[in-house]
């Protein structure tokens, strides 16, 4: 089948940006101020499938944003709700991590400018450090946002962040977050958290210190896995001896078989049981 004029333009970039462009990190300054670009100064991501021969750009997904685009322009709202999330390039411009089929309406309707959100997300240097850094050979993990983060009206939850954490952050940590890691650090656990959304991985870190409480590792963007977090997730999974993943009404171990515990379901007493029930594994997982 013959390409259409955009998939040879297309091509084009990902040809353009091979074996020149990657990956660099964001200041905070310009991630909390720089809300808005040019769709010409924004990459294609060569490990989304929007980019992949056997699938590539959906047209009727594209045909609909550009007749949102041309709606939202003619009412002089914004054009998307949500911005296209990116990551900052070398030598120039942005990585699109979420929001191919917008940024392709957008360029093919020539709007100047399109919203984006810039996080760092974390690479393979940066995890192999992490492993490297940890003598321990147990992990317990977590789901960021379906068991760690509440919503500020939950009344199980620990002290609503301060700024600059209240503008990354629209929820805050669950009731018992901070006291839990603390006792999972005491007996020898790595702390990993995984999100299906995308957030800065500093800023994943930054937000438990404020609270005191330590993490060792956050991988977010789960819901769009390209090989490169396959490779980590092999890396961080030949590590350790026992993995815990703790849930909201469950705590599985992995080790040389899984093992389920359950929970209460008692929010007030979420932290408190997983607690006893990680005491009753003793000093050899």
């Amino acid at each position: 089948m013959a390409k259409t004029r955009f998939e040879e333009d297309l091509n084009g970039m990902l040809a353009e940006q091979r074996g020149v462009y990657f990956p660099v990190k964001a200041s905070l300054t310009e991630r909390l101020m720089k809300k808005k670009a040019s769709p010409k100064i924004l990459h294609p991501n060569p490990d989304d499938e929007f980019c992949f021969e056997s699938v590539g750009p959906n047209y009727r997904i594209i045909s609909e944003y550009e007749e949102q685009i041309k709606d939202a322009l003619r009412k002089g709202v914004p054009i998307f709700d949500d911005p296209i999330t990116v990551e900052k390039t070398r030598p120039k411009g942005y990585l699109i991590l979420n929001g191919h089929h917008r940024w392709a309406a957008a360029l093919r309707l020539g709007v100047k400018t399109v919203p984006i959100h810039i996080i760092n997300l974390a690479q393979a240097a940066d995890i192999r450090d992490m492993l490297k850094s940890s003598a321990n050979n147990k992990r317990a993990v977590f789901d960021l946002d379906e068991v760690l983060l509440r919503s500020p009206s939950d009344p199980y939850t620990e002290k609503a962040p301060s700024f600059p954490f209240n503008l990354r952050f629209s929820k805050t940590l669950r009731l018992g977050v901070p006291a839990l890691f603390f006792f999972l650090k005491q007996h020898g656990y790595d702390i990993w958290v995984y999100s299906a959304n995308f957030y800065s991985y500093d800023d994943v870190r930054a937000l438990f210190l404020h609270y005191r409480a330590q993490v060792d590792g956050a991988i977010t963007g789960m819901r769009k896995k390209s090989q490169m977090q396959k490779k980590m997730g092999a890396l961080i999974a030949g590590k350790y001896k026992t993995t815990i993943h703790i849930d909201n009404d469950s705590v599985l171990v992995a080790k040389n078989g899984p093992e389920e515990y359950s929970l209460s379901g008692n929010p007030g007493d979420w932290s408190g049981e997983i607690m006893d029930i990680v005491k009753g594994f003793g000093t050899d997982e």
